[in-house]
């Protein structure tokens, strides 16, 4: 017999992280990201998400293979969206809209990158939220509105279950961020080091919102609901399941629940 000082139970199984791939999809917008969250893969099990079944070519040329199209996408538990030139098309697509709208809502958490907000904004699902987006880009995306309030000033935002990040790099960023506030510093240090990368760890501070001009500009407190923090550290799941081996259903495993985001 056993001693129950001996016993052990399973670990919990890793986040399923979606990240949404299309047509004109900014290469290091994703795969930043990706980069960040594959170095912890006892905490994020990483996915690509296409439109359809066919090999997806990014802004820059290079095509990537999802693992699932829109027909049988998993719900994640974590959604990322990427920006990227391919945007401009869909944020005018009502029916792919619609989609995101009925795939990335029930995640735990939201996230995007660059022009991806304005995605997000389309399919209503920053309605009541802070976001941030490209500088660049930021006066087409706030445009887009969605119900959000814009904060120009900001590297990346975090309101209750939304990370927002500006362009392009400031993903990785965020991505540290978040594996941070995920899984613990030591980890996220530990990416760091891995992958030589010094992340900003203050989302207020973005170097390029100058270059743009100082229109809408937020002047937010760090803390919950501010830039800075999006809740209490989920440095793990409220309950483990039996499987060591994670399961890929179709629908949410209501068991499976990242701490302080199981409400939107």
């Amino acid at each position: 017999m056993i001693s129950a000082d001996l016993e052990t139970t399973a670990p919990a199984p890793p986040l399923r992280v979606s990240v949404l791939v299309f047509e004109g999809f900014e290469l290091l917008d994703a795969f930043g990201p990706i980069e960040v969250f594959g170095r912890l893969p006892n905490a994020f099990d990483v996915e690509l998400v296409g439109l359809s079944g066919q090999p997806v070519r990014s802004s820059q040329g290079v095509q990537v293979l999802p693992d699932y199209d829109r027909s049988g996408a998993p719900v994640p538990d974590i959604a990322l969206v990427p920006g990227g030139q391919g945007t401009r098309r869909l944020a005018n697509d009502k029916q792919f809209a619609s989609w995101l709208r009925d795939w990335a809502g029930p995640a735990q958490l939201i996230a995007s990158v660059c022009t991806g907000s304005a995605l997000l904004a389309a399919a209503g699902l920053l309605q009541g939220y802070r976001a941030t987006s490209n500088k660049r880009a930021f006066d087409w995306v706030e445009a887009i509105g969605g119900g959000a309030t814009w904060v120009r000033d900001a590297r990346w935002v975090v309101d209750r279950n939304r990370w927002t990040s500006s362009g392009v790099a400031a993903g990785l960023d965020m991505a540290v961020a978040l594996a941070r506030e995920l899984s613990g510093d030591e980890a996220a240090s530990s990416v760091e080091r891995e992958i030589e990368y010094v992340a900003n760890r203050d989302p207020s501070h973005d170097p390029f919102a100058d270059a743009v001009g100082p229109a809408s500009r937020g002047g937010l407190p760090a803390g919950p609901g501010g830039i800075g923090h999006g809740g209490e550290n989920l440095a793990g799941v409220t309950k483990q399941r039996e499987a060591v081996e994670r399961p890929k259903p179709d629908h949410r495993d209501p068991d499976h629940a990242i701490q302080g985001y199981g409400a939107a």
